[in-house]
C-alpha cells in the first residue's frame, strides 16, 4: 500500500472535532461554524443563509453537517444557495468534515457549514 501525505498550502482543514467543538488549522471553535479555505468561524446555523450566500462566485458546493446524525436543512435555506449557484450536499458533521478535507487538498472551491455533534 502507498501512503500519500495530504497537505494544504495555506487553506484550513478540519483537523478535528468533539461535543460542541471544531478545531480547524489549530483553532479551537465552539458551536455552529462556517469553513472555507481562507476562513473559519462561528456560523448562525440552519436559519442563516446571508453567511453561506456571501460566498457567491468563490465556492462552488457547501458541505452542509447536521450534526451527529444526517437530517434534512430547510428548504427555504437550500433554494437561497441554490438559486445563486451553490450546490449543498447534506450529511451528518463528521463525514462534512472529511469531505471538505479531501476535495480542500484537491484545491475545490468549497465551503462547509457544520452543526457540532
Amino acid at each position: 500500500m502507498r501512503l500519500t501525505e495530504i497537505t494544504y498550502e495555506d487553506a484550513r482543514p478540519i483537523d478535528s472535532y468533539g461535543p460542541g467543538f471544531f478545531r480547524i488549522a489549530g483553532q479551537v471553535l465552539h458551536g455552529p461554524v462556517l469553513v472555507t479555505p481562507w476562513d473559519a468561524g462561528p456560523w448562525g446555523g440552519l436559519d442563516d443563509s446571508a453567511a453561506p450566500l456571501a460566498l457567491i462566485d468563490r465556492i462552488d458546493v457547501l458541505f452542509v453537517g447536521t450534526g451527529a446524525e444526517i437530517a434534512q436543512v430547510p428548504l427555504v435555506f437550500r433554494a437561497a444557495l441554490e438559486s445563486q449557484g451553490i450546490g449543498v450536499e447534506v450529511m451528518n458533521s463528521p463525514a462534512a468534515a472529511r469531505t471538505y478535507n479531501v476535495l480542500l487538498s484537491e484545491g475545490r472551491r468549497i465551503a462547509a457549514a457544520l452543526l457540532p455533534v
